[in-house]
């Protein structure tokens, strides 16, 4: 990380052809010391433009801003250079790219509604099998050869830039970032060069944010139309509806694409599953070359994200027969899928990140192979974030459990009972069992203790996470800690 730097260096252009030396980057005003550039940046409810006046007071030297910005900044700009952009985020993004410095050699992205946390686990998990010094990076924060915490799945890029430019510092190598629809449109990816960029699937989510499934869909493809260059390498789950499109994207920049799935054009084609208590078998193909490998991972989708996954190290550069040889090797992402508790009748217990419709039913689909007996699913819906797809979610549940048991997830600052009403009206409408229990920890303990041999509790909605946000604060809460204890407890009554 540089100590100064000029704005030429940082290819920064005055309409007065000033330069002048930068002691730092900020992007909100109340970190703005002396001698910063501020980057006044457009939002989703607020210019950035409306703290000019406040990060001037504090020092700044220079302001980065679009024409409406400056519109807004008037002459309270003071004596700070203004630096124009018509695409101010994506101009910041670069300038921090620079700012920081180098990233690791090799580094990869991977979009989608689901699957982003996985993909990217999964091929740093591989990376490392082969001796690489990795780390995947995303939801669950940095972890692997080196760990670091982060509060959103892509991070803004002052903490982009700076975590990649400290994670080769520490000699790191390798890194499977996800890249979330938001991270694209506000171009926080923008200024890191990958190596390869895949695409896992498309459903609904984020509509709070983009308003429509086009939007959404082309936020994502900022990974393909602007992110990865013309000589990277693009993995596409064609089984995917939007697959084709995404490879017709990728093919039209002229990247070299890898297709994964059951699909006869896929160069990574999953040909068959056999599925048992602990994991499946794959048998599938490299370019018509049949290969077979053990996964212990629970789960039909899983065998697509391991094969997104392989595909993306394939792409990086890795020899694939040594990809391969890994998979025995792979382990579930915490909060995916991830086995929480056994009863003593041999019962199982899941939970899964399953937060959208088509995640939930496909969860319990790819689960339903791996159960002798009844299914028994937990599903909320957060507060504060898409309203349509609450009916939606419960609809998707009881249409492929035995049993629902409808809870709270993240209520926010909206009433929970009211967020449950939205999910059970998709449960009544699609018919089926149902029971409704306001508190999570409650909700878990029914679920474990309705539990027969053979029989298997999913509770989705929260995976990893470790605290429930109800108001504005946010109360200890780990799904897969209260699994275990409702067993524990419901086993010592026995």
């Amino acid at each position: 990380m540089a100590d100064t730097m000029t704005l030429a260096e940082l290819g920064l252009m005055t309409p007065a052809g000033r330069d002048l030396r930068l002691t730092g980057l900020s992007v909100d005003s109340r970190a703005v010391e002396p001698g910063h550039l501020f980057a006044a940046l457009p939002g989703s409810v607020i210019h950035g433009a409306a703290f000019i006046e406040a990060a001037v007071l504090r020092g700044a030297k220079a302001v980065l801003t679009d024409a409406e910005g400056a519109r807004i900044a008037g002459d309270r700009i003071g004596d700070a250079v203004l630096v124009m952009s018509d695409d101010p985020r994506q101009t910041f993004a670069r300038v921090c790219a620079l700012w920081f410095g180098p990233h690791p050699e090799t580094v990869v992205a991977v979009t989608g509604t689901n699957g982003k946390t996985s993909v990217a686990s999964f091929a740093r998990q591989i990376w490392m099998a082969l001796g690489h010094k990795a780390v995947n990076l995303g939801t669950v924060g940095v972890e692997g050869a080196w760990s670091y915490p982060l509060r959103h799945t892509t991070p803004d890029p002052i903490t982009l830039h700076r975590v990649l430019a400290q994670a080769r510092r520490e000699g790191v190598t390798h890194v499977a970032m996800e890249a979330s629809s938001h991270g694209l449109d506000q171009r926080r990816l923008d200024g890191v060069w990958l190596a390869a960029a895949g695409f896992t699937n498309f459903t609904q989510d984020h509509l709070d944010y983009h308003k429509t499934f086009e939007a959404y869909f082309e936020a994502k493809m900022r990974l393909f139309r602007s992110v990865l260059t013309e000589d990277g390498v693009a993995v596409v789950n064609l089984d995917d509806p939007k697959g084709a499109a995404v490879a017709t994207i990728a093919t039209a920049r002229g990247q070299e694409i890898i297709g994964t799935g059951q699909s006869g054009g896929a160069r990574l084609r999953l040909l068959a599953q056999r599925f048992d208590a602990t994991g499946q078998d794959i048998r599938f193909s490299w370019q018509g070359e049949v290969q077979q490998a053990r996964l212990d991972l629970i789960g039909g989708f899983q065998a697509s994200n391991v094969l997104v996954a392989a595909g993306l190290c394939i792409g990086a550069g890795e020899d694939p027969e040594a990809v391969f040889r890994t998979m025995p090797e792979l382990r579930t992402v915490r909060g995916r899928m991830q086995l929480a508790a056994r009863r003593g009748n041999g019962a199982s217990v899941f939970v899964d990140f399953a937060h959208t419709p088509d995640a939930v039913e496909t969860a319990l689909r790819a689960l339903r192979p791996h159960v002798m007996g009844r299914i028994v699913a937990i599903v909320g819906a957060g507060g504060d974030r898409d309203r349509t797809k609450r009916p939606l979610m419960g609809a998707a549940a009881v249409r492929n459990a035995d049993q629902v048991i409808v809870t709270d997830d993240n209520p926010r600052t909206e009433d929970p009972a009211s967020i449950r009403a939205a999910v059970l009206d998709g449960v009544r409408e699609a018919g089926g069992e149902v029971c409704e229990v306001g508190d999570r920890a409650e909700a878990i303990l029914r679920g474990v203790d309705a539990l027969g041999p053979g029989d298997a509790l999913l509770v989705c909605g929260k995976g990893h996470e470790t605290g429930q946000i109800v108001g504005n604060d946010i109360y200890p809460f780990d799904d897969v800690e209260q699994a275990s204890v409702s067993v524990a407890v419901l086993e010592s009554r026995a």
